[in-house]
C-alpha cells in the first residue's frame, strides 16, 4: 500500500506550488468506516490525508464539477492546477475527460495511487454492522478491520468490491508523479455477469428492470458521483422543454436510467462510482457494463485507455462493421 508520510510530505511540497491551487485526496470519514474527499489549501491540511481500501470515490468528479464563478472586473480567473489523488480506475476517467476536452492536460496535476483493491462498503457494514468509527487496512491477502479497541481479519475476497476483482488496470495510466510501486493487474474482465443477463427471455429481463428501477427515487446521486456525468445543462432533468418527468414511476425512471447508459455508452470507465452511490441498491452496472461490453465487441474501444484517441462517438472508421445496423 501507499506510504501515507510519503503522500503527505508530497501534498506538502505540491500545494506549496505557486502554480497549485489545490490537492484533492482522502481524510477520515467522520462515521464508521468510510473515508471521504479532503481538499487540501494549505500545506498543514495535508497532515490529514489517508490513503486505505476504504478509499472508494472516484475523486476525478471534482474536477469538472467545479464551480466557475464570475470574476469580479479587472480580475483574471484562478488559472492554477488542480491536483488531484487517483486510483487506476480514476485514472482512467482523467483521459477520459481529457479525449473529451473536458479541461487541457495543464490544468491537472495527476498524483497516481497504485491500488491493490478497495473495500465494497455495503459488504462492510454488512459483516460491521452500527460501528460509530474503524480503520481497514490491507495486510496481504486479507483485510484487518479495526474498530472498538480489537481487530478482526478477513479474507480479502470477502469484502473486495466486485469491479476490483476485474480490475485490468489497477496502476495509474496517467501519472505526474508516482506514490507507490506499480501492482500487476488482478485478473481479465470476461463478461460472465453480463452473459448471464444476455441469457435472458426479453420477458425475464423486462422483469429484472422493472424490479430494480421501480425503487429508483429520482435522487440522482448516480449522476452527482459519475465523472463522466459533468453537463452543465442536463437533458434528463431540463424543464423547458420538459425530455421526461420527474414523476417518480417504472415508466419515467426506466427512461432516466436508459437515456444515461446511452449517454454513457463508450465513455463508462467502469470505476462503479453510481452504483456506490445509490441508497436504493440498483444495480447501475449490469447496464453500463452491457453497453461497455458491445462498444469493445463491435468497435474494439475501451475508454479512458488513450488520451491521444478521439471520443468513439465524434468519429467513425469505413472498417466499423455495420452487419449489427437494421
Amino acid at each position: 500500500m501507499v506510504d501515507i508520510t510519503k503522500l503527505r510530505d508530497i501534498a506538502k511540497e505540491v500545494i506549496s506550488r505557486d502554480d497549485v491551487r489545490q490537492v484533492i485526496g482522502y481524510r477520515p470519514g467522520t462515521y464508521g468506516f468510510r473515508a471521504r474527499p479532503a481538499f487540501v489549501l494549505e500545506p498543514a491540511d495535508a497532515d490529514e490525508l489517508i490513503f486505505s481500501p476504504a478509499c472508494i470515490n472516484n475523486l476525478a468528479t471534482y474536477i469538472v464539477i467545479e464551480e466557475k464563478l464570475p470574476v469580479p472586473r479587472g480580475q483574471e480567473p484562478d488559472s492554477r492546477k488542480v491536483a488531484v489523488m487517483v486510483k487506476g480506475c480514476d485514472s482512467r476517467a482523467i483521459i477520459q475527460q481529457l479525449e473529451e476536452k473536458a479541461y487541457d492536460r495543464d490544468h491537472v496535476l495527476v498524483l497516481g495511487i497504485p491500488c491493490e483493491g478497495v473495500v465494497d462498503m455495503d459488504k462492510v457494514n454488512a459483516r460491521f454492522p452500527n460501528v460509530d468509527k474503524g480503520d481497514i487496512a490491507l495486510e496481504g491477502d486479507k483485510f484487518v478491520i479495526s474498530f472498538n479497541g480489537t481487530k478482526e481479519e478477513v479474507a480479502k475476497d470477502e469484502l473486495l468490491a466486485d469491479k476490483c476483482k476485474r480490475c485490468r488496470y489497477p496502476t495509474p495510466l496517467v501519472s505526474d508523479e508516482m506514490l507507490g510501486d506499480e501492482v500487476e493487474r488482478f485478473a481479465d474482465d470476461d463478461f460472465s455477469d453480463v452473459e448471464v443477463l444476455e441469457k435472458k427471455s426479453r420477458d425475464e429481463k423486462w422483469a429484472y428492470w422493472e424490479e430494480k428501477f421501480s425503487r429508483c427515487a429520482r435522487c440522482y446521486a448516480c449522476r452527482n458521483a459519475c465523472p463522466m456525468c459533468y453537463c452543465e445543462d442536463c437533458v434528463l432533468t431540463r424543464l423547458e422543454p420538459m425530455w421526461m418527468r420527474r414523476s417518480v414511476d417504472i415508466s419515467e425512471n426506466t427512461a432516466y436510467h436508459i437515456a444515461r447508459a446511452y449517454h454513457l455508452a463508450g465513455r463508462c470507465i467502469q470505476c462503479g462510482a453510481c452504483e456506490q452511490a445509490c441508497p436504493m441498491d440498483i444495480p447501475l452496472m449490469d447496464l453500463n457494463r452491457k453497453f461497455y461490453k458491445d462498444v469493445r465487441e463491435l468497435f474494439d474501444y475501451e475508454p479512458g485507455t488513450d488520451a491521444e484517441q478521439p471520443p468513439l462517438l465524434s468519429t467513425f472508421s469505413v472498417d466499423d462493421r455495420e452487419d449489427f445496423i437494421l
